[in-house]
Parts: structure tokens; C-alpha cells; sequence
């Protein structure tokens, strides 16, 4: 004859051990007439940003969550609104722009293969302080070009920018032509680089129709 079941008692209940509890669900506490459960708050978008604490992320911080700088070697430029922080910005095209001399210098000394050291480090000094002069002349004229116009968004700064870096260029050649063609040339590949860094262009992979 089967014993008839007997409800158990909290205390008892506690018996088993915490394996019981722990598979016993958690009792919710009844609603009571005309109240409703609240519903859970959204997340805060801002969390996602890099922030002190419970400090809100400045303007610079919300700029660089939202466009990550694509390029090792210019890391850091896009990190704020432009227009702001010319010096830094300066020195970061400066310093590309003395790389991009270095590099080639080394390419021009194994092809013309000058006579001497002396001529092979007055060669790549000449290319670096160029290229460095160049880079200069582009950071300056962009950032006083968005911080002017007041649009850090525009793709016309990066062509004044390089515009003015093409008429150095063609100072420094002492060609009309040169530096005609040059600012027509930079300006036109450094607004569309401006371009796509904005609506996140690839070199490669599939494209994104």
C-alpha cells in the first residue's frame, strides 16, 4: 500500500542541504492590485566609451570611439575634433612625413649609389628635411583650415592642405608646372583619403554596396 505524500515544511526543506535550495527557484514577492513590474532601464550608450568612472567621456574621447584611426603611423590624429590641437597634429605629419623621406632616401641610395658616404647622408638629409617640411605644411594648413571655416569635418580642409603642401613643392623645384600639378594632385588624394577615412573605406575585401 502506497504512503500518501506529506508536504514538507520549510525547515525541513533546509535539511537537504544547499543542493535543495539551490534548485529551488527564488520566490518573487506577489504584486499587489494597480502595480506593475518595472521594467529594466536601458543600458547607457555612453558606457561604451572610454570614461573615468562615473565621470561622462569628453568631446576628444567621443571622436576617437567613433572613428578609429586607421593607419599605425598617424595613430592619435584623429583622436579629437579637427581644428583643435594644431601643434600635436603638426608634429604627427611631421614625423610621417620624415619616414616617408627616410624610405626614400634608402631606395634612391641603392639606386644612384653616390660616390661617398658624405653625399649618401647629405642625400637622405635633404629628402628627410623635404619630406618633413611637407608634412608640416600639411598638418598646419589643414587644422588652421577646420579651426577657421569652423567645419572639422570637411573634406575641403584636407584639400587646402594638400594644395598648400604641392605649392611648396613646386617652390622648392622652382617650376610653375610642378607645383601647379602637385597641389592639384595632393590636394585631390588627400580630400579623398579624408573621404574615405569618413565613410570607412577599405583597400581590400569585398565592397560594401
Amino acid at each position: 500500500m502506497a504512503r500518501p505524500q506529506q508536504q514538507l515544511s520549510s525547515g525541513e526543506l533546509r535539511s537537504f542541504g544547499p543542493h535543495r535550495e539551490a534548485c529551488s527557484p527564488p520566490e518573487e514577492a506577489p504584486l499587489g492590485p494597480g502595480r506593475l513590474r518595472p521594467r529594466p532601464r536601458p543600458r547607457d550608450r555612453r558606457a561604451a566609451l572610454p570614461g573615468r568612472g562615473g565621470v561622462a567621456p569628453s568631446s576628444r574621447e567621443i571622436w576617437a570611439a567613433q572613428r578609429p584611426c586607421p593607419c599605425g603611423a598617424m595613430a592619435g590624429y584623429w583622436d579629437g575634433p579637427e581644428g583643435e590641437e594644431c601643434p600635436r597634429r603638426t608634429w604627427l605629419t611631421t614625423r610621417v612625413g620624415a619616414a616617408a623621406g627616410l624610405i626614400g632616401t634608402a631606395y634612391r641610395i641603392i639606386l644612384l649609389q653616390p660616390g661617398s658616404a658624405l653625399a649618401a647622408l647629405q642625400m637622405a638629409a635633404a629628402d628627410c628635411v623635404t619630406m618633413a617640411t611637407l608634412g608640416a605644411v600639411f598638418g598646419v594648413t589643414t587644422c588652421l583650415s577646420a579651426q577657421i571655416r569652423e567645419e572639422p569635418d570637411s573634406p575641403l580642409d584636407y584639400f587646402i592642405g594638400g594644395c598648400a603642401t604641392g605649392a611648396v613643392l613646386g617652390a622648392r623645384a622652382h617650376s610653375y608646372m610642378t607645383g601647379t600639378t602637385a597641389c592639384v594632385g595632393l590636394g585631390v588624394t588627400a580630400a579623398l583619403f579624408k573621404i574615405g577615412n569618413k565613410e570607412g573605406w577599405r583597400l581590400t575585401g569585398p565592397p560594401k554596396l
